[in-house]
């Protein structure tokens, strides 16, 4: 009997790896972490709250020369309680919270419109530092969400005006005519709204600070809203 391209997939996967699977292990089992040395990381001496560290360990790991530091994971759930993860920009961080954008319209915008809770994270491998932080998520007011766009570059303006973000894309060729014509009322209409731009703010019920250590003694610190304040707690790592 003829096996068919259907069988193929339906087929069960061998338990014996092949040369590419050994070939990738071997890769993955040779990488590093953190060949350097570490910070130290003093809990004791952390602030009542978590905002003055958070700006601390950001501008020591520009020092530091970690590319992107400003870069972050942001996770969502939609209405079937699915998670998502993608990777953005923060905008801001302030006694309101940690701030990004999008298109409402985007998938993410529209998962938080059906669940407005959300977690981030930081990643900082030039320090060994990693940062977590889960709470709601409220949206920006249209004035707010429209200065935050026109506070960035015109090329981030030009992608704004493209929109249609996570839809299907037919071709390349159209996302570079659509990109061309934004491009140009960017330059044109320096002004020009995003109607679905949306600024949102994660407002952190916790957030936790990691800092890696060589002999994986890490130091985990977790602060916990209580009120109108903060428990300091450290966690087992």
């Amino acid at each position: 009997m003829t096996r068919t391209n259907d069988d193929a997939r339906d087929a069960p996967p061998s338990d014996e790896p092949s040369d590419e699977q050994e070939t990738f292990r071997a890769l993955l089992r040779a990488q590093r972490v953190w060949d350097t040395t570490l910070p130290a990381f003093d809990p004791a001496s952390a602030p009542a709250d978590p905002l003055p560290l958070f700006r601390r360990w950001f501008t020591e790991a520009v020092a530091a020369g970690q590319p992107e530091p400003h870069t972050m994971t942001l996770a969502t759930a939609g209405e079937d309680g699915r998670p998502d993860v993608r990777t953005l920009m923060l905008h801001d961080a302030d006694a309101h919270g940690w701030h990004f954008a999008s298109h409402a319209t985007s998938r993410k915008g529209r998962q938080l419109a059906a669940r407005p809770e959300a977690a981030l994270g930081f990643y900082w491998a030039a320090q060994g530092r990693a940062v977590r932080v889960r709470g709601p998520v409220r949206t920006a007011s249209a004035e707010a969400s429209g200065a935050d766009l026109h506070a960035r570059s015109t090329g981030a303006l030009a992608a704004a005006l493209v929109g249609r973000q996570s839809e299907v894309l037919d071709s390349a060729a159209d996302l570079a005519r659509a990109s061309a014509a934004a491009r140009e009322r960017a330059r044109r209409e320096p002004d020009a709204e995003a109607v679905s731009w949306t600024a949102y703010v994660l407002v952190p019920d916790e957030v936790e600070f990691f800092q890696g250590d060589e002999r994986r003694e890490h130091v985990r610190l977790r602060y916990r809203r209580a009120g109108d304040g903060w428990v300091r707690e450290l966690l087992w790592p």
